[in-house]
């Protein structure tokens, strides 16, 4: 005789959910064999019972069953909102950023906008990183007042931000920069900052194909001409000067 597998064993010793259901089925067969129409009567009513219960216990099964699936969807949302967003501000991340400007630029122009919070390393320096946290936080509610909907948002450092414009030329971007930097001007940060704290912009205007290092590396040259100009101003790249990286915390 052939030997039980594991698989077998282990599906006849698993409960059976339904139980009481079979053995009100099979009681039922059997009473419709050979019974009177009182022995029917009783039988149908066990029957319906238990098929109701049956029922009641399926809808409870899908019920749970929803539940999980849409707690699996939720969580699906939320590791995928941690994995393209920065921690801090909500905004995309630099991977996030460099996904949205490749995507952007394969159908259409775009403009990039890079943007450093002044003598930031000071603020950390006199205050603490947690108020320098509370500044950068103040410097993006600046950015999603003017940007709304326009384009993306993104933090590539520290204290470093992308805006990303599909579709947008240099002259309606530069405006659009300037308005950015007026409102990180204007804006006073609250104790112990109680000043003003500004923010210098380099801008690159891209046809559609460019790729993201020129993109990036162009935005880059403009900001480094900003910071070296005097700061709290707006630049834009000449693609044909590339100046050298900037020093980091200037």
């Amino acid at each position: 005789m052939g030997s039980t597998s594991s698989s077998d064993a282990a599906a006849n010793d698993a409960p059976d959910l339904f139980k009481t259901e079979s053995e009100a089925l099979e009681k039922a067969r059997a009473i419709h064999a050979n019974a009177d129409a009182e022995q029917c009567r009783v039988a149908l009513a066990e029957l319906i019972g238990n098929f109701e219960r049956l029922m009641r216990e399926t809808r409870r099964l899908i019920g749970r069953s929803d539940r999980a699936e849409r707690e699996m969807h939720a969580l699906t949302q939320q590791l995928q909102y941690r994995a393209t967003h920065d921690a801090l501000t909500n905004v995309l991340n630099r991977s996030a950023v460099i996904e949205r400007t490749i995507k952007a630029l394969r159908i259409d122009r775009a403009v990039m906008i890079l943007l450093d919070i002044d003598d930031f390393k000071k603020v950390n320096d006199d205050y603490g990183h947690p108020v320098g946290d509370a500044v950068i936080l103040g410097i993006v509610d600046c950015l999603r007042r003017i940007v709304g909907d326009q384009g993306a948002i993104g933090r590539v450092g520290g204290e470093e931000f992308t805006v990303v414009l599909p579709g947008y030329n240099l002259s309606d971007a530069l405006q659009l920069a300037e308005k950015m930097r007026g409102a990180i001007g204007s804006h006073v940060f609250p104790a112990p900052v109680n000043r003003r704290i500004t923010a210098s912009f380099g801008v690159s205007a891209n046809p559609a194909r460019t790729d993201f290092d020129t993109a990036y590396g162009l935005a880059d040259s403009a900001l480094y001409k900003a910071k070296r100009g005097g700061r709290n101003r707006v630049e834009f790249a000449n693609p044909q000067v590339v100046c050298p990286a900037m020093p980091a915390g200037d």
